[in-house]
């Protein structure tokens, strides 16, 4: 019977813990319970996602079926060698056998099902794919119908699909928000990890499992935080008060409760300065940026110096361009696209310019005007450009096939964003293994019933990271940690930790044709089902919804400070004055629209339902019909 499945189903079912809800950790989510898993879910946030969902350019995959589309001759093999050269820092001549490492290979090799997995599971497009540098091919993937950042777009596929399951059934799968994981759980006797604890609303509380996945992001926000993980491992770079685009909870706390336990980590003073953070000239001091996605280069975007100079490979790696930079020493830097390269990554521009990040030229005139400098001298530098790309002769090694949107030229339109380095990833971390057990720092052994996907983990990028490779890198490791555990749990007998504590109990109700239900009620003590209920009375009439107050624009725009913050979005008036502490995407893409209408911008990164769903006590009033300022 129905009864009698349900009651099996649920008493048979493995409970695994997932700490972290980002790619990494939704990715090992999913593939838990697809095989069978019952899951809580714990983020220290108030919304999921983490820096996942900032991720701007893409998810690599070599020999997709998007790539095959394209007439793309990509595979695992050369993206592999692409991936260690990065991690080794070995640009040119043949590679040593010792610069080969396991984590490398199947982040590679396992790239294309990772893609389609995507593709397939959550009904993703995935159809466009750019070439970022270090990478040989064209291999970083997003859905040529724009409307997201790819790690928006993804991420919140996978969340969406996590947060319906918990709605439908609540005793299986379960999402506890704004708790941060201070310590894991373990068996004395055996050393597995049998759960969590947790500190919410000022007092800890824990959670127990079969199985826990450490999936808590980097520690790149701790350049702003004296006393941080970042500091500790990385003081130059917190001295030189670099921004960052982390998201304020990149601490490294998963890394630091695994320490706490005997795990291991590898390569943590291996932090990525990525080359272009955007700034914003109206808030040039803000240390907390929007990255300009490697695809603005990978579409043909070149970098200039405050003299309209070249003066790198557009092209390299991350490490090499940020190197460049601080060597030339010729600051501001331009990130500049001509309107062949803007139309190919049309929305990301539109995206910027909305946020005052970067800016759209009619001419290359104004281009010079705004750099300072004469229009001969930047239209030099375009005949310089062009010239290479004829000769093949760039001087920093940018292959003539690596150029778009040739010839530049003044009479053109122009997107152009001032850019600088900053603290984007963490590629130390936990030490795992091929599996994503975390291995102990004495003997190397690995923790039983603990794993770590995601950034939070290290050794799988080496020294530098390829762009694309982190949401990559989520998935595939991610998935990996989720099928290590399934293996894992059937090996195990369900601990006293684990199993439901005496008194604690659980009640289901299996609604049936006749409107009655009947419960399931499970404990410690075993499944008890109780008498049909009868159908409920009617409702109760419902209550009125509150008059909202309408207000001008005008109003509206009084409330421009961080103290006092509303915004207008598709008709509705939000105080995000303390909203914005808890948003996603950090509180400077808030007051960037501090007192505005910021209803296109908003479409262009979230789905209408959003405000609803996650902000509506935020709502103060509607906005007065044709108001303007």
């Amino acid at each position: 019977s129905l009864l009698t499945q349900i009651q099996t189903e649920i008493m048979a079912a493995p409970r695994v813990i997932v700490v972290g809800g980002g790619l990494a950790g939704m990715s090992a989510a999913h593939t838990a319970l697809q095989g069978g898993c019952a899951v809580t879910l714990v983020d220290k946030e108030a919304f999921l996602g983490g820096n996942s969902t900032k991720a701007t350019s893409g998810i690599n995959g070599a020999g997709t079926n998007s790539q095959k589309k394209n007439g793309i001759p990509d595979n695992p093999k050369i993206f592999y060698e692409d991936t260690v050269r990065s991690a080794t820092g070995i640009k040119k001549g043949a590679l040593p056998e010792s610069a080969w490492y396991e984590l490398g290979k199947v982040l590679t090799y396992e790239s294309a099902d990772a893609v389609h997995w995507i593709q397939n599971s959550f009904g993703l497009a995935l159809d466009a794919t750019s070439r970022l540098g270090g990478h040989s091919h064209p291999r970083t993937h997003r859905s040529s119908s724009g409307g997201k950042f790819p790690g928006m777009e993804i991420t919140y596929a996978l969340i969406e699909a996590y947060e319906k399951l918990c709605k439908e059934q609540p005793n299986k799968f379960q999402l506890i928000n704004r708790a941060r994981v201070n310590k894991l759980l373990t068996d004395p006797k055996t050393g597995r990890v049998t759960g969590v604890q947790y500190e919410k609303k000022g007092s800890n509380q824990t959670i127990t499992g079969e199985a826990v996945v450490i999936a808590t992001g980097g520690y790149g926000a701790g350049v702003l935080e004296s006393g941080s993980l970042l500091e500790k491992v990385r003081k130059d770079l917190y001295d030189m008060k670099l921004p960052t685009t982390n998201g304020k909870h990149c601490t490294g706390d998963g890394i630091m409760v695994c320490q706490d336990i005997g795990g291991g980590t590898v390569g943590l003073d291996d932090v990525q300065v990525h080359p272009t953070g955007l700034i914003n000239p109206k808030i040039p001091n803000e240390r907390t940026l929007f990255l300009a996605a490697g695809a603005l280069r990978g579409e043909g975007g070149i970098l200039l110096d405050n003299e309209g100079n070249r003066f790198c490979n557009d092209l390299g790696t991350r490490d090499y361009v940020t190197g460049s930079m601080w060597k030339h020493n010729k600051g501001p830097y331009r990130l500049v696209l001509n309107s062949k390269c803007s139309k190919n990554i049309a929305w990301h521009c539109a995206h910027y310019c909305g946020r005052g990040v970067m800016k759209k030229f009619n001419h290359g005139n104004d281009v010079a005007k705004e750099m300072g400098i004469s229009p001969a001298a930047l239209q030099k530098s375009f005949d310089q450009y062009n010239s290479f790309y004829k000769s093949d002769s760039d001087p920093w090694g940018k292959p003539s096939s690596f150029y778009r949107g040739i010839p530049w030229t003044l009479d053109d339109e122009f997107h152009v964003a001032m850019v600088t380095p900053v603290v984007h990833y963490t590629m130390g971390g936990l030490h795992i293994d091929e599996k994503t057990n975390v291995l102990r720092a004495d003997d190397k052994s690995p923790i039983p019933g603990l794993y770590a996907a995601g950034e939070c983990a290290g050794g799988v990028h080496g020294r530098n990271r390829l762009g694309g490779s982190a949401l990559l890198e989520c998935v595939v490791f991610g998935r990996k940690a989720g099928k290590s555990l399934l293996d894992y749990v059937k090996t195990v007998a369900p601990s006293g930790a684990a199993a439901a504590p005496t008194g604690s109990v659980v009640t289901i109700s299996v609604p049936q044709p006749d409107g009655s239900s009947i419960t399931v009620t499970i404990s410690g003590s075993g499944v008890s089902t109780g008498a049909p209920v009868a159908a409920p009375a009617a409702a109760a009439p419902k209550v009125e919804k509150k008059v909202l107050k309408e207000y001008t624009l005008k109003e509206v725009s009084a409330h421009d400070s961080e103290k006092d913050c509303w915004v207008a979005v598709n008709g509705e008036i939000l105080d995000c004055t303390e909203f914005m502490h808890d948003h996603p995407g950090g509180k400077m893409a808030i007051m960037t629209f501090a007192g505005k209408d910021a209803s296109e911008e908003f479409n262009m990164v979230h789905d209408k339902n959003v405000v609803e769903k996650y902000a509506s006590e935020y709502i103060v009033g509607t906005l007065k019909p044709t108001s303007k300022l």
